[in-house]
């Protein structure tokens, strides 16, 4: 009963501050997950040690050393690899050689190398926006592993709390059953309450551990901040610079600048070829030598057909970027609307929890001293003390699911930590 009225005293304040201290006691199971709080560690800290092994990071490297490639290509002179020929022939008679040497080298169609630059500026722009929009996913997995963890230590203080009021007052019956106040009936009662309030106390350490597990699990690291309380962003609807469809906007605008790239590419590449000749006669005088100099031009023709499988593989990759977009815009404006209202709700919840709360600590504080002079039977004292407590409760998740809603809402319209 007086831990009832120190949560009473106390409110919210109390609760969260239990939700988020994780203070470990000894556990019921032999499996056990620890976790530290760090009191210099922040959210953010936590959003950036976590992205630094995530699994894309290799994505994410690969992406910005693509964008290099391809801006050494658009950097190039010459639209592709030069080519140097050496020939020789020899009259089967011995008295005549030819000798001669050529470079080729492919030119850029018109507009091409401005293009090929193009596309290598928005694939570096893409690279930057797809790891602001790999951010906002890894802090959505920090932030509700965190608020999970929260919970679940919510429920497995409150089950431990249960747990020891219901085995002072199986004391109680036992004494008052000893001096035979009470038919033994009502201590098997109350054993069989203790006994089922043990169980609920090992699953929800159970499902403690597991909530630790996945933090863990998502952030290879057993340490969490000593706050991660955030304030509600400012936002009232999805802007058009949400990481997530920055990022998808740029691989979109990356594709239409590599279609107008693969456009000009036309036939294919120009070649101009320079070529030196030697002859020689069949002796050594000079006047037998003939030096000569070559140029030529190689231009392509008719090759619509072959490239335009190429640009109908681009084509399809433009529209699925364009059709994602879409999915992804739906998508963000219910996360934002659940978010929304899941904020209200919880206000107007936690409202009337702790009100609730008042209600069912004065009603069962009453029922107690009824229980004490013989007015009431123990089923009664155990139905009243069970709604107390799961009064108790809910004002406590209340208060940590409002905090949790916020850090939702915040991740729902792309704020990240």
């Amino acid at each position: 009963m007086f831990l009832l009225n120190f949560f009473s005293a106390f409110g919210l304040v109390y609760v969260l501050g239990t939700a988020l201290g994780f203070a470990d006691s000894p556990p019921l199971v032999e499996h056990h997950d620890p976790i530290e709080t760090d009191t210099q560690l922040s959210l953010t800290k936590v959003v950036e040690l976590t992205l630094e092994k995530y699994p894309d990071t290799g994505w994410l490297n690969a992406l910005e050393q693509e964008a290099t490639a391809l801006a050494q290509r658009g950097n190039s002179w010459t639209a592709g690899a030069s080519q140097a020929g050496l020939g020789f022939e020899e009259a089967t008679s011995g008295t005549l050689h030819y000798l001669n040497a050529s470079v080729q080298v492919p030119l850029w169609n018109l507009g091409q190398r401005d293009a090929e630059q193009h596309t290598a500026k928005q694939a570096e722009t893409s690279a930057l926006s797809q790891a602001a929009a790999v951010k906002l996913r890894v802090a959505g997995l920090v932030r509700a592993a965190l608020w999970d963890m929260a919970l679940a230590n919510i429920s497995y203080e409150q089950a431990k709390t249960e747990l020891a009021i219901t085995e002072q007052l199986l004391a109680k019956v036992q004494r008052r059953v000893e001096l035979g106040d009470l038919p033994r009936a009502d201590f098997l009662l109350a054993q069989t309450e203790s006994l089922q309030k043990r169980s609920v106390v090992t699953l929800a350490e159970a499902e403690l551990m597991h909530t630790r597990k996945r933090y863990a699990s998502i952030t290879q690291m057993t340490k969490i901040p000593a706050d991660f309380h955030e304030r509600l962003a400012a936002l009232t609807e999805i802007a058009q610079n949400h990481p997530a469809l920055v990022a998808i906007n740029s691989q979109i605008q990356r594709k239409q600048a590599e279609l107008n790239a693969v456009k000009l590419v036309g036939s294919g590449q120009t070649h101009v070829a320079v070529g030196v000749n030697s002859d020689r006669g069949s002796n050594d005088e000079r006047s037998n030598y003939t030096e000569s100099f070559s140029i030529g031009v190689t231009v392509p023709f008719g090759g619509q057909a072959h490239l335009a499988p190429q640009l109908a593989a681009v084509n399809v990759e433009l529209n699925r970027l364009i059709a994602e977009r879409e999915h992804m815009s739906r998508n963000l404006e219910q996360a934002h609307h659940e978010a929304e209202h899941s904020l209200e709700v919880n206000r107007a919840e936690l409202d009337i929890a702790n009100e609730l709360q008042q209600v069912a600590e004065a009603h069962l504080k009453m029922t107690e001293l009824s229980f004490s002079v013989g007015e009431i039977n123990l089923m009664d004292l155990l139905k009243i003390q069970s709604r107390t407590q799961q009064a108790v409760l809910n004002a406590k998740q209340r208060g940590v699911m409002l905090q949790r809603d916020i850090a939702l809402y915040n991740q729902a319209v792309g704020v990240a930590p």
